[in-house]
């Protein structure tokens, strides 16, 4: 007897840890901005999870790449090297504008990198006392869930239960300079932030933000390191989220979309002055570039380049965005976003974005909540004016009725 979507949810709740709140919907298949359920129902993908589809779903090039890799090795681990690693990194270096490249298979592994980089910096090359190093970071900063990263996080959620937290961290106000120059110490080695917080409910600073903060980590021989792994690889119009100011971080940490939606994959990205505290022994990964997942990161940089995905995201974000501007509801609080990272905020007096999101996917179109408020719309960057209209005729009755 064929199981239906009832049966899963029912499942899943009996065996899985009640770590998530997803809409009820249990996915079986994805093809570019599509997916269908268990019973065949088609919906939008308007999520695309959280930014690691970006290509689409099952990019036929990215899915080649894996199978292609997958007959002939998937795993050598560090103490070998593979024939795919070296290739993607290089490609990775090209792409980014740095010298060197540390594969990391999640984000937070990547964000964990780029702490203890920054951390070994300021000892070696700063001269910062011995285990008094300081990072700063950002307030409603979401950067994963190590316990580490959750140290420093804001959101008390996160942090509950958790302790004893990691020290070592100085959180200022997201989108304010001055702030960060006045936490800066003699024990601050780096400034970690994301060029938009995505989790916080599509949070953009005002321009200039990230061009004052080049100037203030220079200034004070700090390193700046950005968080790119929702905002990166063209989901903002351009390559990465930094390019908007024309800044070049000393660091810059990647994931999501890395893997091309088929992979987990991730990177730290710096040059040799960075790199260099790195030795062999001190850090490292079982399957940190392996040959599977640097077959498909590979696949994935190139389909971004290809196929012109920046543009793609800022041409059909610009359209999108100016069609959302033209909706009249009470409900709406604000609408924000850059290229195809796009937050619709819900007015207190009407409720959680949740119900809104319910709403649409009885209308076919998969959209998710962030920060109680915000209705988060993210769909894959290949996307077309024929698909964004069908979305937005949806969003359109929805807010409106």
């Amino acid at each position: 007897m064929a199981r239906n979507t009832h049966d899963y949810l029912n499942e899943v709740e009996k065996v899985s840890a009640n770590n998530y709140h997803p809409l009820p919907v249990v996915l079986s298949k994805g093809d570019g901005c599509w997916v269908w359920d268990v019973e065949g129902k088609k919906y939008l993908d308007m999520l695309s999870a959280y930014s690691a589809v970006n290509q689409g779903h099952r990019h036929p090039k990215i899915v080649k790449a894996l199978k292609d890799q997958a007959d002939r090795i998937t795993l050598t681990s560090r103490a070998f090297h593979n024939d795919q690693m070296g290739p993607f990194l290089a490609k990775l270096c090209e792409v980014t504008g740095y010298k060197k490249a540390l594969p990391m298979n999640t984000g937070a592994e990547g964000v964990e990198t780029a702490v203890k980089a920054a951390r070994r910096w300021g000892y070696q090359k700063k001269g910062i006392e011995q285990d008094k190093a300081e990072i700063i970071v950002c307030k409603d900063n979401f950067h994963g869930r190590t316990v580490t990263i959750v140290s420093f996080s804001t959101e008390k959620l996160y942090r509950d239960g958790f302790g004893p937290m990691t020290p070592g961290f100085k959180v200022i106000p997201f989108g304010d300079a001055d702030a960060l120059e006045r936490a800066i110490s003699k024990n601050t080695c780096a400034f970690l932030v994301e060029p938009i917080q995505c989790e916080a409910g599509v949070k953009i600073p005002q321009n200039g933000f990230l061009k004052r903060v080049r100037e203030i980590t220079k200034k004070h021989g700090i390193l700046f390191l950005a968080d790119e792994i929702q905002t990166g690889l063209g989901r903002t119009g351009m390559m990465f989220a930094c390019d908007h100011e024309g800044v070049h971080p000393d660091g810059m940490i990647l994931g999501k979309a890395l893997g091309g939606g088929v992979y987990p994959v991730s990177a730290f990205v710096a040059d040799e002055d960075v790199m260099s505290v790195f030795v062999p022994g001190n850090h490292g990964s079982t399957f940190g570039g392996n040959p599977l997942g640097a077959a498909a990161g590979f696949a994935a940089l190139n389909v971004l380049i290809d196929e012109k995905l920046p543009e793609r995201a800022r041409e059909m974000g610009t359209y999108i965005m100016n069609e959302l501007s033209k909706i009249k509801s009470d409900c709406i609080q604000e609408i924000r976003g850059r290229g195809l990272i796009i937050g619709v905020e819900i007015r207190k007096s009407f409720g959680t974005a949740r119900p809104y999101c319910e709403k649409l996917m009885a209308e076919g179109m998969l959209a998710k909540e962030t920060h109680d408020q915000v209705i988060r719309i993210c769909p894959p960057l290949v996307i077309d004016r024929e698909t964004a209209d069908w979305a937005l005729s949806r969003i359109r009755k929805v807010l409106t009725t």
